[in-house]
């Protein structure tokens, strides 16, 4: 596995962060192409956990639709409204959707039936807009927790200009 690509699930998880933050902070520096940054925070989030799905949703009709965007894992769902599960209702409110149990969250659409636990974070631009929500789907039940959020939208607010 390449240095880009480092299983990092073996570090305490805020060191996990720290190390992978840095890491995506070097990778992407002076690169202003908001495609090919998402292209990179999928990659590198997605391989340093090992999750099942990792990528963004970009925004296509704002406040009505996602579309699968830059990601990592198996096929995702093609397009997504605003309201409807998890990734739709980070959309809508423009609030993290940080949800232990898919199973529990209502009208959870299920776009690989391994899902057991969701991150999703809306990604804003300079100017203030949706333009995409980050998703992490994990096999395992309650795999993420506030340190992700935390470090997620810190890694997130490089699209703010931030």
């Amino acid at each position: 596995m390449s240095e880009t690509t480092n299983d990092l699930r073996h570090l305490p998880k805020p060191e996990a962060w720290r190390q992978l933050e840095a890491q995506i902070q070097s990778i992407l520096d002076g690169m202003d192409d908001d495609i090919t940054a998402m292209s990179t925070i999928s990659c590198l989030v997605h391989h340093a956990f090992n999750h099942l799905w990792t990528g963004f949703y970009r925004v296509v009709t704002p406040g009505k639709l996602l579309r699968v965007g830059p990601y990592q894992g198996t096929l995702g769902c093609l397009e997504i409204p605003f309201g409807k599960g998890v990734c739709g209702t980070a959309a809508a409110t423009g609030k993290t959707q940080l949800v232990p149990d898919v199973h529990a969250f209502p009208g959870h659409i299920t776009c690989d039936s391994r899902s057991a636990s969701e991150i999703v974070v809306p990604v804003f631009n300079r100017q203030g807009a949706l333009i995409a929500v980050f998703d992490i789907d994990s096999a395992q039940l309650g795999a993420f927790d506030p340190v992700d959020q935390v470090h997620l939208e810190r890694v997130l607010e490089r699209f703010r200009g931030t």
